[in-house]
């Protein structure tokens, strides 16, 4: 019967020895990924490999979990040689993590239990959380859930307004149609939907092509008035002929 037992316990930490050095790789390589290849590294990979831990640690829970595994909690690891010298053979087994295995080190690696301070404080603070009144530690629970509400609060109001200003961002309203600006470039450009009336005055509302007014330079000649311009142009006395005759006045006989 202990030899059976015996066999079974090799053999399960055989198998959980395996798996776990599998697991370590995976995570080595993860690490090295994400410390040399971050810049090259995309999404679907990251998630590959997270994948692949996550079923080797599936595996492991299996492994641990079933019939034949004995029940690694019920025993018990004992030092069998403690020595302050290097151990080539530990330190090759620890990847060159542990080179000795002394008196001092022993309590570190093979601790079942908390370290004394940390002991300490869970057990100051347990004292204090049996020692503690009732309506006292309603009050601090209901201290405690106002502030995380206020904080729930604030987060839920900057994700509601990152929310409408991503959204406004992606439907910008249109403030311009197309069509009417089409309408007023003909109707600058080449007078689409422009009359001009007898008095000379356009008419926005009336449909059809702008009609050249009586009169225009552009007209057949002896019809129409003369235009402004032109009127303008003979009333106004020539600059250049009046410069001359007064230089003319001034000196009679420069000629």
């Amino acid at each position: 019967m202990q030899q059976r037992e015996e066999k079974q316990l090799d053999s399960a930490l055989e198998s959980i020895i395996q798996r776990v050095n599998d697991l370590k790789q995976s995570i080595a390589a993860m690490i090295f990924k994400l410390e040399n290849e971050y810049e090259t590294m995309n999404w679907p990979s990251f998630l590959d490999n997270y994948a692949l831990i996550s079923g080797q640690l599936t595996s492991l829970s299996k492994v641990m979990s079933h019939d034949k595994c004995p029940v690694l909690r019920n025993l018990t690891v004992l030092p069998l040689m403690l020595s302050p010298e290097r151990d080539e053979q530990l330190a090759q087994t620890t990847e060159h993590r542990v080179t000795t295995f002394a008196h001092d080190l022993v309590p570190d690696y093979l601790r079942t239990k908390l370290e004394p301070l940390a002991e300490t404080k869970m057990l100051q603070l347990e004292n204090k959380a049996v020692g503690l009144q009732y309506d006292n530690a309603q009050k601090q629970i209901a201290t405690y859930q106002k502030v995380v509400s206020h904080v729930w609060d604030i987060v839920s109001k900057a994700r509601e307004e990152w929310e409408v200003e991503s959204s406004s961002r992606g439907n910008t309203q249109q403030n311009s149609s197309v069509a009417d600006t089409h309408l007023l470039v003909a109707a600058v450009g080449m007078g689409k939907g422009l009359k001009m009336n007898p008095n000379g005055q356009a008419n926005p509302t009336s449909g059809g092509m702008m009609v050249a007014p009586s009169g225009r330079p552009g007209g057949a000649p002896g019809q129409g008035q003369i235009p402004p311009t032109t009127q303008a142009m003979n009333k106004a006395p020539s600059a250049i002929k009046t410069n001359i005759k007064s230089a003319a006045q001034m000196h009679p006989y420069g000629r």
